[in-house]
């Protein structure tokens, strides 16, 4: 499929998708805990059966039954070795339903997370998990696909990684969809506004929203999307949530409410729109009824210069509030940090991310070039550090392309380029790469020749950057440009050429423009003063950004000023929001002395900030100071543990600093357990027995209440995924335990745990039955009668907690 036709769909009409295939295959007999793949082909007359209704009902866009049918997940049955042929039936048999009606529909071939947690959450790295990708689009393009949908997308990095891999296989229109919980928000912690942002950079053709609400809660989500969108939204709501009827988990909301609903979907953006778990044909056709007639309001993204991390988005505006990108994290003139990344250790990194964050950057230059390392490994272990503790979109800063590249696509955002020159072997390269992973991009006005002699030199570099910016695809709106700051006290007019540069940018140009602002005072005294003066001057000729240092308090108080006097939108509270937020940060800042904060030592601050490389060590050197092993277990390790917990609930922290806090605890206490001489009898606080239930192969959250109770004095016993009842009740029994604990994130799994209770009960078994998972409420606990209900994994050792006291 054209992409070309691919867009002029979307344009003609309100493009209709199609429904739910899972609850339909359920209905039809498919059992719980089998592969949905295999099964399907087993009985392909049920698939084709519910494929021809959509398409009566009229589906536009039909998805082929590929969901899970990539290595990783047909591993879990046994099955990676059929993905070819599995692949190549699945969407024959599709095409057969589109055959079989006579319709001139389209076959999307589908595709979701493999259930592996990429680095540095988990253990998958990003290189495997984007040829586990590659291999399934290449099968579906062979098997005559006519475009793809990347569907139920926790994780923006893993969706990022299937666009990647498929781009790099053919170039069929992809359409990507995320799913958010009820906080709007993902599992990952991305923002709907960050997800477009980034997808949509990257090429993807449609950007949207499927699964875990309903239509009436997708709406304001859907707004939030188009925004910042410059392709089609679309939409594919459940039907409703989940309700228990009879034992039996029901989607309950008519296809006319449905309908309903889904008109506000288009009238709130959604340029297609279709179904998820419990909607069925009928749904789809009387959604369809009510959405021909609506014609979406015409918008336009209320922002084109947008930098983007996984969660928060960085507007850029020419006009805009004047913006700091910190320049801390680069070794030139550090010895310091020199050593500690010649030893690998990222501490220093680390503190400066989160120093930056605080004293108000708003992006962060990352440069890892220096001798004595391997640049490229140490860049991409700098990405990953750096976006453990801050959300600021990042500035990859690299003289080698393969660096910039490597960063690039590791990175979960989008980032900007710094920079490229017209330096021959470099700036077509640069470009391409700037292309292929949707960064914005600094160019900077030097050539092959080395500086410009002139002003009308400078400009001319500038035009012809531009000129091949267009050639190479990239937008003006992805386009930064360096004004090229020289040394004063080299040249007298290097300020004043520096000016104009910036001012010609801006009136004539209409792009915007970043300097590294301390070259203009190199080998002078008082440099502060050189600088803060030109600062000033550059925001009044209208310089958008400077890399810098936001710990120098005097500059960033300037450049606030400066925003304030030029009365730029909301600068008078941002000057004293912000000169207030710098002063308390400076007052912090004293009272933390070598690395202790004033909330707790080393080891407390390792635990809160995820900081797993030096923990271990960090609680050495507490035991080396006379401290007692069960004394930092007690002030440090449980308070900071909790500290990760509550930041948590305030959403404040999401899944990756979650597990980044948990995993670095974990560390340190398997490091001092063997120093606590514990009785051999000793008992622990409580015996939990953890398990995802028959037929459900999640186990993400599993995995992390998993290792939260560990760390805080439970002995857990982890059965995995897709357990079933009999093993559940034999390992209970065997580890006399206290507590069960079930996972499902399936609504056709869930009942599952109704029948561990109803046999706990009915056995007068002495265990507590605990419940969660995405598809999971209290509602539902109360209904089944479990004995309690967390919703993620720090509420669960509350409620373990509280039975364990209760009991």
């Amino acid at each position: 499929m054209d992409r070309k036709i691919f867009h002029r769909l979307f344009e003609e009409r309100i493009v209709m998708l199609d429904g739910a295939t899972g609850s339909n295959l359920m209905q039809a007999g498919m059992p719980v805990g089998v592969c949905p793949e295999k099964w399907i082909l087993e009985h392909p007359q049920h698939l084709i059966k519910l494929q021809r209704a959509y398409i009566q009902a009229g589906t536009n866009i039909l998805l082929a039954p590929t969901f899970t049918a990539n290595r990783i997940k047909l591993a879990e049955y046994h099955l990676e070795d059929k993905i070819r042929e599995m692949n190549m039936q699945l969407v024959d048999l599709t095409r057969t339903a589109i055959a079989q009606e006579n319709h001139r529909g389209f076959i999307a071939g589908d595709m979701t997370m493999t259930g592996r947690q990429l680095q540095p959450v988990g253990d998958l790295a990003f290189e495997e998990l984007v040829d586990v990708y590659k291999e399934q689009a290449q099968i579906l393009v062979e098997a005559g696909v006519d475009l793809f949908f990347v569907e139920t997308m926790m994780s923006l990095a893993e969706a990022r990684a299937c666009v990647i891999a498929i781009k790099e296989v053919c170039d069929l229109p992809i359409m990507v969809s995320m799913t958010f919980n009820s906080d709007g928000k993902t599992l990952f912690g991305s923002t709907p506004e960050a997800s477009v942002i980034v997808l949509q950079s990257l090429g993807v053709d449609a950007v949207g929203i499927n699964c875990s609400t309903g239509p009436k809660e997708m709406e304001a989500l859907i707004k939030r999307m188009v925004r910042y969108a410059s392709i089609p939204v679309f939409a594919k709501p459940n039907n409703g949530m989940p309700e228990l009827i009879d034992g039996e988990t029901k989607y309950t909301m008519t296809p006319e409410t449905f309908a309903e609903y889904g008109r506000a979907l288009v009238e709130a953006g959604a340029r297609a729109v279709g179904g998820c778990c419990g909607s069925t044909p009928k749904h789809i056709e009387m959604l369809k009824k009510v959405v021909r007639s609506v014609e979406p309001e015409a918008t336009k993204p209320v922002c084109t210069r947008v930098l983007s991390s996984e969660s928060a988005v960085q507007e850029i505006h020419l006009d805009g509030n004047f913006l700091v990108v910190g320049e801390r994290i680069n070794p030139t003139g550090k010895k310091k940090l020199q050593e500690m990344l010649r030893a690998g250790n990222m501490d220093l990194v680390v503190q400066m991310a989160e120093e930056q964050t605080e004293r108000g950057a708003k992006i962060l230059d990352i440069n890892m070039g220096m001798n004595g390392i391997d640049e490229l490994e140490m860049m991409k272990r700098a990405v990953y550090e750096v976006i453990s503790v801050t959300n600021l979109p990042l500035c990859i800063d690299s003289s080698h392309v393969e660096i910039i590249e490597a960063a690039l696509r590791i990175y979960p955002g989008r980032a900007l380029i710094n920079s490229i020159s017209l330096e021959e072997k470099k700036c077509r390269p640069l470009m391409r790469i700037a292309k292929k992973y949707g960064a914005m991009a600094i160019l900077l006005p030097l050539s092959d020749k080395g500086l410009p002699e002139n002003l009308d030199e400078k400009k001319e570099i500038i035009r012809r950057l531009l000129e091949i910016a267009d050639e190479e695809g990239l937008s003006r709106d992805s386009l930064i440009i360096d004004g090229l700051v020289a040394t004063v006290g080299a040249n007298r007019m290097a300020a004043l050429e520096t000016l104009d540069t910036i001012a010609y940018c801006k009136n004539e140009l209409q792009i915007p423009t970043i300097c590294g602002l301390s070259n203009i005072s190199f080998g002078l005294p008082e440099r502060i003063n050189v600088n803060t003066a030109f600062l000033t001057m550059a925001i009044a000729n209208g310089l958008t950004m400077a890399i810098c240092n936001p710990g120098q308090a005097m500059l960033v108080n300037a450049s606030l000023a400066a925003d304030l006097l030029l009365a730029k939108e909301d600068s008078d509270n941002i000057y004293v929001e912000n000169v207030v937020a710098l002063s308390q940060t400076e007052q912090t800042a004293a009272k933390n002395v070598a690395g202790v904060s004033e909330e707790g030592s080393r080891v407390y601050h390792d635990v809160v900030k995820g900081n797993k490389g030096s923990i271990v060590e960090n609680v050495k050197k507490e035991l080396e100071s006379g401290k007692d092993p069960q004394t930092i277990i007690d002030e440090d390790l449980i308070p900071a543990v909790n500290k990760v917990g509550e930041l948590f609930e305030q959403k404040k922290y999401f899944l990756p600093q979650l597990i980044a806090g948990a995993t670095a605890m974990d560390l340190a206490i398997e490091y001092i357990t063997p120093l606590l001489h514990i009785e051999e009898n000793a008992k622990p606080k409580g015996t939990v027995i953890m398990a995802t239930v028959e037929g459900d192969i999640h186990d993400i959250g599993k995995n992390l209440v998993v290792l939260m109770l560990k760390n805080y004095g439970y002995k857990v016993v982890d059965l995995g995924k897709d357990v079933p009842l009999d093993k559940i009740i034999a390992a209970a029994k065997e580890e006399h335990a206290d507590i069960i604990g079930l996972s499902a994130l399936m609504t056709t799994t869930m009942m599952r745990m109704k029948d561990a209770v109803e046999y706990v009960r009915a056995n007068n078994l002495p265990y507590k039955v605990i419940i969660g998972g995405a598809v999971v409420s209290q509602n539902f606990a109360d209904e089944i009668g479990a004995d309690g209900y967390s919703k993620d994994a720090n509420e669960a050792v509350k409620l373990v907690d509280k039975l364990l006291t209760d009991k």
